[in-house]
């Protein structure tokens, strides 16, 4: 991973809403569905898409869409990554 993906996966991560989306994706067994998060987030759904677009640029999470929905699941290789990286950084 180089250090701009790493710098764009930090500043997502940055934000406690989008932790908490991250959370409950990983709680759901690492997929949700929108219209689920719609239902923990306490955000208007506007911000949740943002929220959602933001992970979905980084790669953290990867969207499906089945028929009118979209399912997001954790994309566990980009987290392991962006761990391995920032692991790199203690050596």
């Amino acid at each position: 991973m180089n250090s701009k993906k790493a710098e764009k996966i930090s500043k997502a991560l940055a934000d406690p809403n989008r932790l908490l989306i991250l959370k409950e994706i990983k709680k759901q067994r690492d997929c949700m569905y929108c219209v689920d998060l719609n239902n923990i987030v306490d955000l208007a759904q506007p911000s949740i898409a943002h929220h959602l677009k933001l992970l979905t640029d980084t790669e953290l999470i990867l969207p499906e869409k089945e028929g009118r929905n979209v399912k997001y699941s954790l994309n566990n290789q980009v987290l392991d990554d962006y761990i391995a990286f920032l692991q790199s950084l203690k050596k």
